[in-house]
């Protein structure tokens, strides 16, 4: 089977119409965020043919944990590779559903968490090409453009967690420590200003460097339909932790948005809604699903896809590409709703007991 098909397959097993039904009746009423990756599982299945290759190494990075967005080709250039997002758009839309477009995978990438950005760090960076800065910006064109007048379409979260020092590129690599962010607010302005040529309607969200929380020369803010994201994980629960954002908030005026968060125990989730409801701010969920407990969906990984996952840690022997393929196109399978673990909990630590008929224990993940 040609790699294209087998993204073919992989990919229409990902993004099914049951998935944002039950989303919507049973766990978040309101909307979904779509991860747009470029890269990840087309080079994936690519290498799939290359498995029993001398000196071939496969690496994998799906995030199958989110309903995302998984693109085909040139994106910019053939607009078949937007099928899956129209469908995805369609179906929230018949829910009464949002949909928040986020570029979790920029072209060159732009972090040095290469799993957040998908980089590969021997080619350039987003920040060190002006190639891929260009292609950022004529995809969110494209996207603006055919997404103008959709009422379903949210807004577009332009950028998700840069992470790059600019003036320090050794002891500063994810940019937490950034005083002037100079090259970030430059493109994020780009971005804004392709968009509005073509979209004067949708919200336009915004992430500081260091993983979306260091706004330091990223604001004062150029558009008069802007948010601002911040990313909470590993944090403390009180006041003091989001005073900074609360202060930018009040400083400039602009709507404030937990754009993730997650990844934590059934305690500390119900904790951080409640701040945050507290003062105001909306907050998303990051991931819906994942292989692993700590999130309202469970995705169980079978005997094949353990044993491909054993190779590429260096703790087993090298599956023939047919297996390796068969067991991500199970696991694909396994991503599905109705195939998951239901953790009840969790939603109820999110959604507290008023959204539930009754009240679930509070379980440490």
């Amino acid at each position: 089977m040609a790699p294209g098909a087998r993204v073919d397959r992989l990919r229409s097993q990902l993004v099914v119409e049951h998935v944002p039904s039950l989303f919507a009746t049973k766990l978040f009423p309101d909307s979904i965020e779509a991860a747009i990756r470029r890269q990840t599982l087309l080079q994936l299945l690519q290498r799939l043919t290359r498995l029993d290759g001398e000196n071939q190494q496969l690496t994998i990075h799906i995030l199958i944990a989110d309903l995302n967005v998984l693109s085909c080709g040139n994106l910019v250039q053939d607009e078949r590779c937007l099928d899956l997002t129209d469908s995805l758009i369609s179906w929230c839309k018949s829910r009464g559903m949002y949909v928040f477009l986020d570029l979790h995978a920029a072209p060159g990438g732009q972090g040095n968490d290469l799993n957040i950005s998908d980089r590969d760090p021997s080619k350039p960076s987003l920040w060190q090409s002006e190639a891929a800065k260009k292609k950022t910006i004529a995809l969110w064109t494209k996207l603006a453009s055919r997404y103008a007048n959709e009422p379903a379409v949210g807004g577009y979260d332009i950028l998700n967690e840069p992470n790059w020092g600019f003036e320090d590129t050794v002891n500063d690599l994810n940019g937490t420590k950034e005083q002037k962010n100079i090259p970030l607010r430059q493109l994020l302005i780009a971005i804004t200003r392709a968009i509005r040529s073509v979209d004067q309607k949708h919200l336009v969200i915004i992430e500081g460097n260091g993983w979306g929380n260091n706004y330091k020369g990223v604001v004062p803010p150029w558009d008069g339909n802007m948010v601002l994201s911040f990313h909470k994980y590993w944090t403390p629960t009180t006041q003091e932790s989001i005073e900074p954002f609360l202060r930018l908030r009040e400083q400039y005026d602009m709507p404030l948005w937990n754009g993730e968060s997650g990844e934590n125990n059934n305690g500390w989730y119900a904790r951080a809604v409640a701040l945050q409801e507290k003062n105001g701010i909306g907050w998303a969920w990051w991931p819906l699903k994942k292989i692993g407990a700590g999130n309202p969906l469970e995705i169980e990984a079978g005997a094949g896809y353990r044993r491909l996952s054993a190779y590429l840690r260096g703790e087993g022997e090298k599956p023939p590409a047919k297996a390796a393929f068969a067991a991500l196109m199970q696991l694909a399978a396994d991503s599905r709703f109705d195939r998951n673990v239901h953790h009840r909990d969790v939603v109820d630590a999110l959604l507290g007991t008023l959204h539930r008929d009754k009240t679930m224990p509070l379980q440490a993940q």
